[in-house]
This record gives structure tokens, C-alpha cells and sequence, in this order.
């Protein structure tokens, strides 16, 4: 499906934590909204143990969806508004600079990309690695600025997405330094590593040791690194 690719973004996740675990792990918390450039994360909390965690929503610009629902992803659509009079990105103390990407599990990678297809979302292209140990597929989009990374087997189930939905795994943050920004969380931060794209490297936050529901990767922001 045809849609205007510059329209086209990502400009809200709901996030089912609180507030204060997110500035405890460094990020300037505005009540309950967090700005990752130009993506606006709203933390919603949670009312029990038995309700959802992680990310719980999004709200895109640009796309088809019927009855709030892409492939099993909770989403809102919005209308376009005007970005180059937004508020600037506030100074995050653990040096965020933006939102690089999202990842999204799905147990059936043709299945999902046919959903994203009929919302109107382009696919860049499709990645086959065995990088991370068993055999598994990689789809990219783009939402924006921002890159969606579609995850799954090597082989897909079959089984619908009202039975097998697929589900957010995580997210990647721009740094404006590693380094400084290891030193800001101390433990709170993994080792150290080169990232697949050349140039860059990356760690993870201890996500569960800061109180954070959702998994959550740092990118050093230096692409000629």
C-alpha cells in the first residue's frame, strides 16, 4: 500500500512504568513524558501485577490501521501536524540524544510484514543471521527518523495473530557519548561492545536492576567512530 513516506513516523510509545524509575536511570521526566527527539515516550504505569509491562502502545502518523490493531500491537493513528516548531529534546543527565530504533518479536515474519504492508509501511529490507546463536530473520522499516526492526525464527507458524500477536521486544537509544554515559550509570550499564553497524558501539541498560520494564540498548551517537 502506497503512503507518503515523509509523513510517515513514529511520534509516541506508552510505556507501562513509572516515572521515577526512569530518572533513576538518567532520562529528564517531565510528569509522565519522556522525549526521545522527536518520540515522545508516556508512562502509564502499572495497576497490578497482572496487567501488561513493557510497551503497551503506539501512536504513528502516516498509516492504515483498522479497529487500533497492527498485527496484535496496540496503535493509535494520528494526524500530521507541523514538527519544525516542536519543543527541543530536553538534556538527558545519561546523554540520550534520541530514539534509534524499536524492535518488534513476531512468531511469523511473512505474517507481520504483510500487516505493516497493508498500514503502509515500506520495507527496506530483510536481514538472515545467525549472529545471535540460532537462525533468525531481521526486517527494517522506517518510522521517521526512527527504524523498526521486525524479529522472528527462521521459519514462520502460521497461526494468526489473535492467537500468536506479535509483541515489543525493546529499544535503542542514541548517546551522545558511551563512555560518559557508562560512566553516569555505573552498574546500571553492561560491558561495552561494537554494534553491527560500523562505527558504533553499544551496551545495554540493567533494565530489571533499575526498575525498567522494557529492555532497553544504548548506541553511541559517533558514526565516524
Amino acid at each position: 500500500m502506497e503512503t507518503d513516506a515523509a509523513s510517515l513516523r513514529l511520534v509516541e510509545l506508552r510505556i507501562a512504568d513509572d516515572p521515577t524509575s526512569w530518572r533513576d536511570a538518567g532520562f529528564a521526566v517531565d510528569d509522565d513524558l519522556v522525549a526521545l527527539g522527536a518520540v515522545q515516550v508516556r508512562l502509564v504505569g502499572r495497576s497490578g501485577d497482572d496487567t501488561p509491562s513493557g510497551v503497551v502502545g503506539w501512536t504513528l502518523v502516516g498509516v492504515t490501521v483498522a479497529d487500533g490493531d497492527l498485527d496484535g500491537l496496540p496503535t493509535e493513528v494520528a494526524v500530521p501536524t507541523a514538527t519544525d516548531d516542536a519543543d527541543p529534546a530536553p538534556t538527558h543527565p545519561n546523554g540520550c540524544t534520541g530514539l534509534d530504533h524499536v524492535v518488534v518479536l513476531t512468531p511469523d515474519l511473512d505474517r507481520t510484514l504483510a500487516a505493516l504492508d497493508a498500514a503502509g509501511l515500506d520495507l527496506r529490507r530483510i536481514r538472515d543471521t545467525t549472529s545471535y546463536g540460532s537462525p533468525m530473520r531481521q526486517a527494517f522499516f522506517r518510522l521517521g527518523p526512527v527504524i523498526l526492526e521486525v524479529v522472528s525464527g527462521d521459519t514462520g507458524t502460521g497461526v494468526p495473530a489473535v492467537d500468536a500477536p506479535a509483541t515489543w521486544f525493546g529499544l535503542a537509544i542514541d548517546v551522545a557519548d558511551l563512555d560518559e554515559t557508562a560512566a553516569t550509570l555505573g552498574d546500571g550499564l553492561g560491558s561495552i561492545k561494537d554494534a553491527v553497524q560500523d562505527g558504533r558501539r553499544i551496551a545495554t541498560l540493567r533494565h530489571r536492576d533499575l526498575g525498567l520494564s522494557v529492555a532497553i540498548a544504548a548506541m553511541d551517537d559517533h558514526a565516524g567512530r
